[in-house]
């Protein structure tokens, strides 16, 4: 490892982070809805019903006015679940910088995690259909702790199996769930401006820093500083 940095590792948030997953999971809500006989939702709408988790995701799409029953919730989400498998990463795109970013961090030697609300089902199968795979140490998913972001514990469980104290692993992501989370678990936290941040856009005095992508993270962490003094 570099022995100037002021991180040990590094955490990424997915969907909206790495990858523009969005097409995706559109034609997923699609054919979810029209199973089970309920209006589609635009693609923009389903923009911005992204980011607690798959459950909220489609509980998003099926309340209109009213919440669905506890049935039809769980009819939607199987139904989801099914259709999500035959498109995940089908349209996925990596945004602009990931790659060269994640090559800068990997070569920095810093630990690095994906810390994401995705199932593991899907999150497992989507990296490695778009070959990233190999830049990570640890994922966890939304189902792999007891709680998803924005609570603490997802950050913190990858900071045990990486090794390293929260407090010097740096958090990416795109909303004000991975801030929170970033926040409880006493990490920094970087965002990027373009992704999923279910209509309320990430502001630059909520984070340690708003860059443009990883690449302009990787050299603006380069030159953090400890200003907590710990």
């Amino acid at each position: 490892m570099t022995n100037n940095w002021f991180f040990h590792s590094v955490t990424f948030d997915l969907d909206g982070t790495l990858l523009d997953t969005i097409a995706d999971l559109a034609e997923a809500c699609r054919l979810m809805l029209a199973e089970i006989g309920e209006p589609s939702r635009t693609p923009a709408e389903v923009h911005s019903f992204v980011g607690k988790g798959m459950a909220v995701l489609v509980e998003r799409c099926l309340t209109r006015g009213r919440a669905p029953s506890a049935e039809q919730l769980h009819l939607a989400i199987e139904s989801f679940k099914r259709h999500y498998s035959a498109v995940n990463g089908r349209y996925t795109q990596i945004y602009p910088g990931v790659l060269e970013g994640l090559r800068a961090w990997q070569a920095s030697g810093l630990k690095m995690g994906v810390v994401t609300n995705k199932p593991g089902m899907f999150t497992e199968a989507l990296l490695a259909r778009m070959a990233l795979t190999d830049f990570f140490d640890v994922v966890v998913s939304g189902d792999t702790t007891a709680h998803k972001k924005p609570h603490p514990e997802p950050i913190l469980h990858a900071c045990r199996i990486l090794g390293g104290r929260p407090d010097r692993n740096l958090h990416i992501g795109d909303s004000g769930n991975d801030i929170l989370a970033a926040r409880a678990a006493g990490s920094p936290v970087f965002c990027v401006p373009y992704g999923y941040n279910e209509g309320a856009p990430v502001d630059s005095a909520d984070c340690d820093a708003l860059v443009s992508d990883l690449l302009a993270a990787y050299r603006q962490a380069l030159t953090f500083k400890d200003l907590t003094n710990k």
